[in-house]
C-alpha cells in the first residue's frame, strides 16, 4: 500500500469518537459508583447486533475480576476474540483484589446487561477502573444499566469517554474515516473510532489504560485480534507515565461491519487489510500520546526516540530507561537541559553500546556527540522547552535498532494526586 497516497484519503472526524463508526451507540451516566452526583461513572456501548470483538488485557498477575471475566468471554487468555454486543465500564472502583465476590459481581453485571440488551451473557464484556482492594457493590449496576440503555445514542460516545475517566483531566477520543481504494470495496467508506482513559499507574504491559476501539469495516474476530495486538504493541505499549502497570488494563476492539454488510470480510495480507491496520494505528497512536500528555500532574508530553541500537528490543529498553527516569522527568519539568541524566539512564539499562559512539539531542539541539558535551545556548534551550512536546533523541551507534516511547514530565502535582488517591 502507498502510505502517502492513503494519507490523503484518511480524514479525522471533528468531534469524533467511539460511536463514529456505524453500528454502535453509547451512554455515560452517574450510576452511584462515585459520591459526586455530578460526575459520570458508568459507560455502556452497544452494537446494533453481535459484532466481531478482540481484546488485549493486563499482564499484571494481580489482575482484576472484570479482566478475568472478559478474557473468559473472549475464549480465554490464549484466544482473545469472539463476538460481543455490549461493553459495560464503571469508574471509581477497580474491582481488583476482591476474590470470588468480585468475580461474582463482574459476572452478574454481564447477566444484567445481557437481559437489558437482549443478548447472551458471554456476549458482554466488562471493565472497571478506580481504587484497588475494595468490594464492588452490584446495586449501582442494577439501576445504572437500564438507565444507561435508555440513554444510548450515537452522540453518547462523548459521554462514555467522560464516564470512564479517573484522574484524567479531560476525555480522550478520536475517529478517522477513509474511502477504500480497493476495487472489492469500491464506494465503501470505513471509520475507526475510539476513546481511552489513562493518566496514572501507567506503564504498558499490554495497554496500560482502558480503551474501546470500534470500526464499521467487515472483519472476522480472529483477524480483528491480529490487527489490535499489532497496533497495541506499537502504540499503547509504548506509553509510560510512572512505570506502574495497572491491574485493570483492558483494550477492546469491536467491528460491526455496518459500512459494508454485503461484502466479504477483510482478509489478512490484502491491501484492504493494510488500509484498516493503518487507520487503527493512527487512532491508537493518537490516543496513546494523549495518555502520556495527560499524565498525572504533567505539563509536557515527552517523546523519547532511540536509534542505532543493536536490535529494536535494545532500543526499546534504552528508550524506556530514559522515559522512566525520575531525574530526566524532573529535569524536563524544571526546563533544565541536563543531558547527563539522559546519558546515565541509557548507561544503566543493560543494553550494550559504546559511549564514545553515542549522540544525544534535546528538542533538536545537539548536546552530546561521541559521548562528550557539545556547547549549546542555554537561552535557546529554555526557549525550546516552552514547546508542548519535548523530544529527546539518542543514537547509540551500535546497529539499526529503533524505538519510540512516550512519557511526560514529573511535577509536584503527581505527588499531590497520588498521596491521597484512595482517601
Amino acid at each position: 500500500m502507498n502510505v502517502d497516497a492513503f494519507d490523503t484519503r484518511l480524514r479525522a472526524i471533528p468531534g469524533g469518537g467511539v460511536t463514529s463508526a456505524r453500528g454502535f451507540k453509547a451512554a455515560g451516566i452517574h450510576a452511584g459508583f462515585r459520591k459526586n452526583p455530578e460526575r459520570a461513572d458508568f459507560a455502556l456501548i452497544v452494537a446494533d447486533k453481535p459484532a466481531s470483538a478482540a481484546g488485549v488485557f493486563t499482564t499484571n498477575r494481580f489482575c482484576a475480576a472484570p479482566v478475568t471475566v472478559s478474557r473468559e468471554h473472549l475464549g480465554g487468555p490464549d484466544k482473545g476474540f469472539g463476538r460481543v454486543q455490549a461493553v459495560a465500564i464503571n469508574s471509581g472502583n477497580a474491582n481488583a483484589a476482591t476474590g470470588e465476590p468480585g468475580l461474582a459481581v463482574a459476572r452478574e453485571t454481564c447477566d444484567i446487561v445481557s437481559q437489558v440488551v437482549g443478548c447472551t451473557s458471554d456476549q458482554v464484556l466488562v471493565a472497571s477502573t478506580g481504587v484497588i482492594g475494595q468490594q464492588l457493590d452490584i446495586a449501582p449496576f442494577e439501576t445504572g444499566i437500564p438507565a444507561a440503555y435508555d440513554q444510548l445514542s450515537v452522540a453518547g460516545g462523548a459521554d462514555m469517554a467522560r464516564a470512564i475517566m479517573t484522574t484524567d483531566t479531560h476525555p480522550k477520543e478520536l475517529a478517522v474515516t477513509y474511502e477504500s481504494g480497493v476495487l472489492e470495496y469500491v464506494d465503501c467508506t470505513f471509520t475507526v473510532g475510539g476513546c481511552v482513559k489513562g493518566s496514572g499507574m501507567i506503564m504498558p504491559n499490554m495497554a496500560t489504560m482502558i480503551a474501546c476501539i470500534t470500526t464499521d469495516a467487515p472483519v472476522e474476530p480472529q483477524t480483528l485480534h491480529t490487527i489490535l495486538t499489532s497496533c497495541v504493541k506499537q502504540t499503547f505499549n509504548k506509553v509510560t507515565v510512572d512505570s506502574d502497570t495497572s491491574t485493570n488494563d483492558t483494550c477492546i476492539m469491536l467491528a460491526s461491519g455496518a459500512a459494508a454488510s454485503d461484502e466479504q470480510p477483510i482478509r489478512e495480507g490484502t491491501e484492504a487489510y493494510e488500509e484498516l491496520v493503518y487507520a487503527v494505528h493512527v487512532v491508537c497512536e493518537s490516543l496513546a500520546r494523549a495518555i502520556a500528555a495527560d499524565g498525572e500532574g504533567a505539563t509536557r508530553l515527552v517523546t523519547v526516540n532511540v536509534t542505532g541500537a543493536a536490535t529494536d528490543e535494545d532500543a526499546d529498553t534504552a528508550a524506556r530507561a530514559v522515559a522512566n527516569s525520575p531525574l530526566v522527568k524532573t529535569a524536563i519539568a524544571g526546563r533544565d537541559c541536563n543531558w547527563g541524566r539522559i546519558a546515565a539512564a541509557l548507561g544503566k539499562c543493560g543494553v550494550a553500546f559504546d559511549q564514545t559512539r553515542t549522540s544525544i539531542d534535546i528538542m533538536g539541539l545537539p548536546v552530546c556527540r561521541e559521548g562528550l558535551t557539545v556547547p549549546f545556548d542555554e537561552e535557546e534551550a529554555l526557549r525550546r522547552f516552552e514547546a508542548p512536546e519535548i523530544v529527546i533523541s539518542a543514537d547509540l551507534g551500535a546497529g539499526e535498532g529503533t524505538a519510540t516511547v512516550w512519557t511526560c514530565d514529573l511535577t509536584h502535582e503527581y505527588i499531590t494526586i497520588n498521596g491521597d488517591y484512595r482517601t
